[in-house]
């Protein structure tokens, strides 16, 4: 005979399995408040922090892509304003799909290697980067992590070009961020020699100094010199803004030569020995300071032996 069966036990045992928790938003002003939560969490990336709506573009990248809202935040990343998909999501994805065979990465230690297959196709693709690769790219030797993981930085370059010549639809046409991060911004990529026509003002060069605005220059000298600058530098300086005749740059290195003596040292020696005031003879030591080195030490003498006697 059975054993009877607990009516608790007999309930627990007929209950369906508890769902788990889903925070993917069915509707639109479900996404709209979703996403503004993901702008104030700390959890998201620096690119979706307080911005709702990248938060908001980012969970429909991943609902096409088949990634959850919060996988979608962690794997979309935002490039020179592009969105992209680091490596590792990419690769997931396309295992993940029915569409795919097989992936499978090598690397010989100078060249990475992906042969990857999709399934119906009769040949499987394959895709190499090696270090000529990156040398003709520029990537050889440049600081960050070809610099520090170039092994890493191969690999994720030929699963880029592999994945996405044989799995756009997976991807839905969206780029490598490891692939990505090494193009320049769009304004710097080189897009052929350009014609280049100048206004006429601009093809006769820079317009030529005024007098009195370099003379204000003037004021700066001190400042120049501290600094190391000598005369050749700022007539550099000023000429990159603008035309310098041969006459101001003459005027510009006068600037920086010692001022010749108004006085003689035998005039000020004269002033000196006939000089009853102790006030009036420092000024005329101060008069004497473009005078050379020597001459102002024995006018210096004069002076102290004349109003400062040793006691």
């Amino acid at each position: 005979m059975n054993a009877p069966v607990n009516t608790a036990e007999g309930s627990a045992l007929a209950l369906a399995p508890r769902q788990q928790f889903d925070l993917s938003p069915q509707t639109f002003d479900q996404a709209l408040t979703f996403s503004n939560y993901l702008a104030d969490s700390d959890l998201v990336p620096k690119d979706f922090k307080g911005k709702p709506a990248n938060c908001l573009i980012a969970v429909q990248w991943g609902a096409e892509l088949g990634l959850k809202p919060l996988q979608a935040m962690q794997n979309l990343a935002i490039i020179n304003g592009r969105p992209s998909l680091w490596g590792d999501a990419v690769i997931a994805l396309v295992r993940a799909s029915p569409l795919c065979e097989y992936v499978m990465e090598t690397d010989d230690g100078n060249t990475a290697t992906c042969r990857v297959k999709r399934r119906g196709d009769p040949t499987e693709q394959v895709r190499t980067f090696g270090m000529d690769d990156a040398k003709a790219a520029g990537l050889l030797g440049k600081q960050g992590p070809w610099t520090q993981y170039p092994k890493r930085m191969r690999q994720m370059r030929a699963r880029a070009f592999a994945l996405r010549d044989v799995f756009p639809d997976v991807l839905r046409g969206l780029p490598v961020a490891e692939e990505l991060m090494d193009a320049p911004p769009p304004a710097e990529r080189h897009m052929g020699m350009a014609e280049v026509i100048q206004p006429a003002a601009a093809q006769a060069g820079p317009a030529p100094w005024p007098d009195d605005a370099l003379d204000k220059r003037r004021e700066k000298v001190a400042d120049w010199q501290k600094a190391g600058k000598t005369a050749d530098d700022v007539i550099a300086f000023l000429a990159s803004k603008g035309a310098l005749s041969d006459e101001q740059k003459a005027r510009v290195r006068s600037w920086f030569e010692p001022a010749a003596p108004t006085f003689t040292y035998a005039q000020l020696a004269d002033r000196l020995h006939h000089c009853a005031d102790a006030d009036t003879a420092a000024l005329i030591l101060d008069e004497g300071r473009a005078l050379p080195a020597d001459q102002q030490k024995e006018l210096a003498d004069i002076y102290t032996s004349k109003f400062q006697p040793q006691g």
